[in-house]
């Protein structure tokens, strides 16, 4: 009969041979966690911001738009009504679009911010590991079976 291969003890050796630091795992593991939360936000902040000036600008159109909808007598003053909302809606929307690059801004300044630090505690754990690996030496082999 053919002896069937234990996978269990050979998956056991085959990893006993490559020593692994599991919490160097778990740990990296954690912090994308972190990092994923910290970006989270700020992108949910900047949506939410973003959909407040939404709002707003389109308040102020449709309050417009009702002062244009009243039918003037004169066409000289169907022509002003127009001519009125076309230059309030100019205004109105470099002021929204001046808001929207502040909030792209911010954005920017938050990303780089959470990045940054990310960098350093990586940057950190990297050196914290190197120092560990160097001050245990372990052996390079492990003698077969």
């Amino acid at each position: 009969m053919n002896k069937q291969l234990d996978m269990s003890n050979l998956m056991q050796d085959f990893f006993a041979a490559f020593p692994i630091d599991v919490n160097a795992f778990q740990d990296a593991s954690k912090n994308s966690v972190v990092l994923g939360e910290k970006l989270t936000s700020v992108a949910l902040n900047a949506a939410e911001k973003s959909a407040e000036i939404s709002n707003i600008w389109t308040k102020q159109t449709l309050a417009k738009l009702n002062d244009l909808s009243k039918n003037p007598v004169e066409p000289s003053d169907y022509s002003k009504s127009l001519t009125d909302f076309a230059s309030a809606q100019a205004e109105v929307a470099a002021e929204n679009i001046a808001a929207y690059a502040e909030v792209a801004k911010k954005v920017q300044m938050d990303t780089v911010e959470v990045m940054m630090a990310a960098g350093k505690d990586l940057s950190e754990e990297a050196s914290a590991a190197m120092k560990t690996a160097t001050a245990t030496p372990k052996p390079a082999t492990k003698p077969a079976k």
